[in-house]
């Protein structure tokens, strides 16, 4: 790993729940001896990526990091495309809606909105998600490049119960995930969220993320699973429609199937 990589690491510790972050802790959290990290924070404060704060002394991101994002969002716009998707769907499932975004192997947090409609209700607190348990992740290895999955394995560290941690438990589920288009975690990252989710692809032609329903495991029923498949059709569609995409026509007829079967369910009961 060349040192210009160590250093742009260390960008990743930072995040909305730990937004300033001393030497000491960085060292412990990068697992990096003092005088290394030092040194790299050293260059990531030269160049603007960071910068300390004057009171506590600690690092934070700094003004180039702005500058950077809005170029992102005007060059390659997401955030915009899903505001109106995300309102839609809490609103319709009363449950909290959120996207992410793949870049290389990591599934990156881009925006989400809570339940309108629940005082008790999952939130979203994470910047980057566990490919092998969690909905967002789930989706990307079944619909994303497909290096992906030999990498997944390779960490599949437990968070609860029900994680999977075998690369069979792994392949089962994600092959369920491409025969029905939904993504779905069962409890696997937090013991009291289930959630589903629906690829969205962008202009390449290429899978770019997923729109996700992260819902309260206690409340959660068939009928209100068959209302977030529904709806997550419909944000999924729209996301990929304001993000330049098509979707692929297996994705179109998976949900279909999965949809129809539901309604015959609901019909024979």
């Amino acid at each position: 790993m060349s040192s210009t990589t160590k250093t742009l690491e260390l960008l990743a510790h930072f995040s909305t729940s730990r937004p300033e972050i001393g030497l000491s802790q960085l060292c412990r959290l990068a697992k990096r001896d003092k005088a290394t990290t030092y040194r790299h924070l050293q260059a990531l404060e030269e160049t603007g990526f960071l910068e300390r704060n004057p009171v506590s002394k600690k690092y934070r991101l700094g003004p180039i990091v702005l500058q950077l994002a809005r170029t992102r969002e005007a060059t390659v716009p997401r955030k915009a495309g899903v505001e109106a998707p995300l309102v839609a769907l809490a609103g319709a499932t009363g449950e909290t809606s959120h996207v992410t975004v793949l870049s290389g192997k990591t599934v990156y947090a881009l925006a989400s909105c809570e339940s309108p409609r629940h005082g008790t209700r999952a939130i979203i607190d994470i910047e980057t998600f566990p490919l092998h348990a969690t909905a967002s992740g789930l989706c990307a290895l079944a619909f994303g490049p497909t290096d992906l999955m030999a990498f997944a394995q390779k960490n599949l560290c437990g968070f609860t119960a029900m994680t999977p941690t075998t690369a069979q438990e792994l392949e089962n589920i994600v092959g369920t995930i491409r025969a029905t288009g939904f993504g779905c975690a069962n409890r696997s990252y937090e013991d009291e969220v289930l959630g589903l989710s629906a690829p969205v692809f962008d202009q390449t032609g290429h899978y770019a993320g997923a729109v996700s329903v992260a819902s309260v495991a206690a409340r959660f029923t068939p009928d209100l699973k068959r209302i977030i498949q529904e709806h997550l059709v419909i944000a999924a569609r729209d996301i990929t429609r304001n993000w330049g995409g098509t979707l692929p026509p297996q994705i179109e007829e998976a949900w279909a199937k999965t949809l129809s079967h539901s309604n015959t369910l609901d019909t024979a009961s």
